[in-house]
């Protein structure tokens, strides 16, 4: 039984029924880009708290921020950020980060999102692969920009930055606030078709790829979370980093419902129930799984929810998610290249604990097709595909990658679905080579190549192993140059040579010494093999959290 759904949630304008309340969306006219849908939420409420930072305590009302972000854009164009430039940005949750994100919307600049646990050698890659010509930085992680192995020549200290203490000759990020002007209108118009962001994101080659999301991308994204449901959102919480693309989209979310975003320094699952508790959310994305591994609690139910977001959350708990949390919670599916792709309707109450992450959604057409692009039968497997407004513009300067991408205007997402007779969708499996841990996506061929530099290991293979916490967790199979042992290059060095070159959460957990692979006839590493050799895919492997030999 879910949580009863007041009337008064619902905003009078949209339809109850799903299929008709879709229509509607799409038939309602988009804001220019994010600068613009910022500009009516601050016309029309601007005494609102737009946000509040859990933390800090730091506030806003939609006006200061509006102000604020002004200001910022007015002394970015300042030192040379116009329309097109590539800013990179490396800060954690504080307000610096969106009120930046926002103010390279309203330029018509271009974000290339930092994640803050990333090494220099990742640093390296995106603001080279992302063409950043200018870098937002947090002061803690100059050591990261100091050990880059080349910076770009455009990307000068005076292109530096620093929100915090800047070293010598790089810029103070609030001395630009400060000196800019809450009035200030950009230049050059902005458009829902032009670039926003440049989103790298983990794919199957050795580095990720850079998705280009414009601002219509972002604003159908927001859109599509604020309203599908027809809901009305006061308070929604955003409690994962800013450089992912949830809390980008939350953010835009709150600002279409004029309501007040909370948001949390880091994600934290001992907290979470305090969060809703204490300040009455509305709305957030619930890390389920999780969540429901936690000794219950009977505060557990104590809040104020309307609709929770889950991904992945396994068929034989969901009903006992909803009940123990008090929450109306909602299966969906989607990539950095699409957004939200299909969604489980609020109004559905009888495929809770289907296993389904639910029906196209607004501005999205979705089919299961064979690897012709043919659509196949109701109820065969095959790869989805999906089409419509505001998805990705392509891969950054990978036009190869862009091309096979694609089926004609139908994104190909490589995942593994089938769709029942009534129209809803089914995840099988993936056709990537992708480790999915929480919720970070890890290429297994960038950890194999950081692996195999290792001079002492000769082959690698990197799969993912079944985890309860985090769903997935990285295991790596190594062959040594010949004559060494794994005395002689114990796990520890492998961890520790892993973890120079790769953010934590990439660095394999276990670590597995072979003598050879399985191989296909052209000599590639069979690895659908080594995840079926064994009952449990831990065992003759070194666990590097728990420090033991499985």
């Amino acid at each position: 039984m879910q949580k009863a759904i007041d009337p008064a949630w619902r905003i009078a304008r949209y339809s109850a029924d799903p299929a008709l309340r879709r229509r509607q969306l799409e038939a309602e006219p988009l804001p220019d880009s994010t600068g613009a849908l910022l500009d009516e939420a601050a016309a029309e409420a601007p005494d609102q708290l737009a946000w509040r930072f859990i933390d800090s305590g730091e506030a806003a009302t939609y006006a200061e921020v509006r102000a604020t972000v002004n200001r910022l854009a007015a002394g970015l164009a300042g030192i040379g950020v116009t329309k097109g430039t590539h800013v990179a940005v490396m800060v954690p949750n504080v307000p610096a980060f969106p009120l930046t994100w926002l103010a390279i919307g309203r330029l018509g600049a271009v974000m290339v999102p930092v994640n803050v646990s990333y090494t220099p050698r990742e640093l390296d890659y995106l603001i080279n692969d992302g063409r950043a010509t200018t870098l937002v930085i947090a002061e803690e992680f100059l050591p990261v920009l100091g050990a880059l192995r080349e910076r770009p020549a455009a990307l000068s200290d005076d292109r530096v930055i620093v929100v915090g203490s800047p070293s010598a000759g790089m810029r103070r990020w609030h001395d630009l606030v400060d000196a800019g002007d809450p009035a200030f209108r950009p230049p050059q118009a902005v458009g829902l078709d032009d670039l926003l962001n440049i989103q790298y994101t983990s794919g199957t080659t050795g580095f990720p790829k850079g998705v280009l999301q414009a601002h219509r991308y972002w604003i159908t994204q927001s859109k599509i979370n604020a309203f599908r449901d027809g809901l009305k959102y006061e308070r929604i919480l955003i409690s994962t980093p800013f450089y992912y693309m949830d809390p980008q989209w939350l953010l835009l979310m709150t600002f279409h419902q004029r309501a007040t975003a909370f948001i949390a320094a880091r994600q934290s699952t001992s907290r979470y129930t305090e969060w809703l508790f204490t300040w009455k959310i509305q709305f957030s994305l619930m890390p389920a799984e999780v969540m429901f591994k936690n000794p219950p609690a009977p505060s557990d139910g104590n809040n104020e929810i309307r609709r929770v977001n889950v991904y992945g959350l396994r068929r034989e708990i969901h009903a006992a998610v909803e009940r123990r949390f008090n929450v109306n919670a909602r299966e969906a599916f989607g990539m950095t290249e699409l957004g939200s792709a299909t969604y489980m309707p609020l109004e559905v109450e009888d495929m809770t604990g289907s296993g389904s992450c639910g029906m196209a959604g607004p501005f999205r057409e979705c089919k299961v097709v064979d690897g012709e692009g043919r659509e196949v039968p109701r109820g065969k497997i095959g790869e989805l595909i999906v089409r419509g407004s505001g998805i990705l513009k392509g891969y950054f300067n990978k036009p190869e990658a862009t091309r096979e991408a694609f089926h004609g205007d139908w994104f190909r997402t490589g995942d593994l679905f089938r769709q029942d007779e009534r129209g809803y969708f089914f995840i099988v499996g993936r056709v990537k080579e992708m480790i999915r841990r929480s919720s970070e996506n890890i290429p297994a061929r960038e950890v194999e190549a950081v692996l195999k530099d290792m001079p002492e290991i000769a082959e690698a293979a990197v799969i993912g192993v079944p985890d309860d916490i985090r769903k997935e967790e990285v295991k790596a199979y190594v062959i040594l140059q010949p004559g060494l042992t794994r005395t002689e290059v114990p796990p520890q060095a492998i961890v520790a040579h892993a973890a120079r070159f790769l953010a934590p959460f990439k660095v394999p957990r276990y670590i597995e010494y072979r003598s050879e692979f399985p191989r296909t006839p052209s000599n590639k590493v069979r690895k659908p093999v080594l995840q079926q050799e064994k009952p449990d895919l831990r065992a003759d492997s070194w666990d590097r959290v728990d420090r033991i030999w499985r």
